[in-house]
């Protein structure tokens, strides 16, 4: 009798010696019934801003040293509207900057549940749609109850690391759509900070699924002071992943040494909100305030079933342990007030990150990040991030060893009191030609609508066989999860599914400090049972494009 290992997790595969046992584990075991996956789709191609001028290409890349990467979409994130669960918003970057944000943010929009997609692009938000920046990243849209739709947008102007001008400008924008997407007022200003010794940053927005007309905007503003030159300069690479980075890995270094940086810095969870969808917007504030030489990330707001609201966090030199925890605030009253902060999981990350399987070059991935999803029937709160604790191999690259990079789950089912032991729940299996292969990344979390299964997307290296040498294959992943079964045990996640077609190159994909594909993916339920991956796929040498393909779950 053949075995099908596929209907399976690992963990249950390894040890089932009788055939018997295996065909009754994937009738019953976990992810047995199969997902049906719809056709690979492009979401976005070609370059909207190509003939664009009044962003004085040219005199960045003269100013600042920068590299452009014409017709890449970077960093995708999708919403499904409420009022029709065929209306797909998705968000990118369009032609990233080696050192910091694009030329633009573009949105796309499919009325039919992803088969096509067309650019429904925010006006006056960077130079090329007419705005006053130079550029945008962070892509994050949403839809209201309603159907109200909205845009945010991170807007900089890059500056000179050479100089003491640091990111001089940089702000939060909300753009908003009364048609659902199709067309979008101008924007309105959250924030504009014009100091080179502020950047806000990593930004999200969330519109309140319990109460209609409620939306949530929240980031994190790394400042240093006091006001030198080495501040600035640090501020001044514009990009605030790799800052926070730098940060965490030099107060490891100086533990119990001398301080490496010239000055202090703090990065506070800021917070806006709008009661009218998006006409007005409170004035903008901060809600959780870490201390001197700490610092937020990827502050992401997530509603319960009852309206509570709990803004999660990237928590950097907070918690004693790793210096790295995921925590969260907690508001009962639409964020009028807020809690004292949970910390909910340590996150185990050496600070080396990912690197590509045989030429061991850096991925820009989301090792200090995560991500975080509530079920909508049931209450309970998903997180899942990168972490090398369960490394039992090592990675080696050109300048020394490092551990491999898993994808780890935990949950809540009690609002966030208490949280489940983390389990390792990619798919990848283990390599001893080459352990680098086992590396996963980039992960996401979503619930079904009608709260029966949890979906976890990653990429990993497990295809790649350096054929030819150059070509370092990387794939996309979904794995499930019944809620039937218990999820906090990594055995009951399985059923594996492939969303890219091929493998592609990894080394194509445009170098920003690492091989950048996106700090996160998209990933949204529809209706009861379909789920919307988006997801970025190198597709030539320093070309990215972003992709779909529709999951209907059984």
């Amino acid at each position: 009798m053949k075995i099908h290992c596929s209907c399976l997790s690992r963990f249950v595969c390894q040890g089932i010696a009788g055939g018997g046992v295996i065909a009754l584990a994937c009738l019953i075991g976990p992810g047995a019934q199969a997902q049906t996956l719809g056709s690979l789709v492009q979401v976005a191609g070609g370059d909207p801003f190509s003939s664009c001028t009044a962003d004085q290409v040219h005199a960045q890349e003269s100013a600042f040293g920068s590299v452009l990467f014409p017709a890449t979409s970077i960093e995708p994130w999708v919403a499904v509207d409420p009022t029709d669960p065929s209306r797909l918003l998705a968000g990118h970057q369009q032609d990233r900057w080696s050192n910091g944000g694009s030329r633009g943010l573009v949105g796309v929009v499919s009325t039919n549940g992803g088969s096509t997609w067309t650019n429904t692009i925010p006006s006056g938000v960077t130079d090329c749609t007419g705005g006053k920046f130079r550029r945008a990243s962070d892509p994050w849209v949403d839809f209201a109850q309603d159907g109200t739709a909205f845009f945010f947008s991170l807007v900089l102007d890059p500056a000179k690391p050479t100089t003491p001008f640091g990111a001089r400008n940089s702000g939060m924008l909300v753009s908003r759509s009364a048609d659902h997407g199709a067309t979008w007022q101008p924007p309105v200003t959250l924030i504009r900070s014009n100091s080179p010794h502020v950047l806000n940053d990593k930004n999200s927005l969330t519109a309140d699924p319990t109460a209609n007309k409620y939306v949530y905007a929240v980031w994190d503003q790394l400042s240093v002071f006091p006001q030198t030159k080495e501040g600035a300069q640090l501020l001044a690479q514009n990009d605030g992943v790799l800052i926070a980075q730098q940060l965490r890995n030099a107060a490891a270094s100086a533990a119990g040494g001398a301080p490496v940086f010239k000055f202090n810095y703090t990065g506070p969870s800021f917070f806006s909100r709008s009661t009218d969808n998006g006409v007005t917007w409170s004035t903008a504030a901060p809600i959780y305030q870490p201390g001197t030489n700490a610092q937020t990330i990827d502050n992401m707001v997530r509603v319960l079933p009852d309206g509570t609201l709990l803004d999660f966090f990237t928590a950097i030199n907070v918690t004693p342990a790793t210096g790295l925890s995921i925590g969260y605030i907690k508001s009962v009253d639409k964020g009028g007030h807020w809690s004292a902060p949970t910390f909910t999981n340590d996150i185990y990350e050496a600070g080396n990150g990912v690197v590509t399987p045989d030429s061991g070059k850096p991925v820009r991935d989301a090792a200090i990040l995560y991500s975080a999803a509530v079920n909508p029937v049931s209450g309970a709160i998903y997180l899942t991030w990168q972490d090398d604790r369960f490394s039992s191999a090592t990675c080696t690259t050109p300048t020394g060893w490092i551990p491999i990079e898993g994808i780890v789950f935990s949950e809540s089912d009690d609002g966030g009191a208490s949280w489940s032991t983390p389990v390792m729940i990619n798919q990848t299996p283990a390599n001893g030609t080459n352990p680098c292969r086992q590396q996963a990344f980039i992960p996401a979390v979503v619930a079904s609508g009608d709260g029966s299964t949890i979906v976890v997307t990653y990429y990993d290296f497990r295809n790649d066989t350096n054929t030819p040498a150059g070509f370092e294959g990387t794939d996309y992943f979904a794995v499930f999860c019944s809620t039937a079964t218990a999820c906090k045990n990594a055995a009951n996640w399985g059923n594996e599914r492939k969303l890219t077609d091929a493998s592609f190159n990894i080394l194509d994909a445009p170098f920003a400090e690492g091989h950048f594909l996106g700090d996160y993916m998209g990933l949204a339920a529809s209706g009861a049972k379909t789920v919307h991956p988006v997801f970025g796929v190198a597709t030539s040498a320093n070309v990215t494009g972003e992709f779909t393909r529709t999951i209907t779950l059984p």
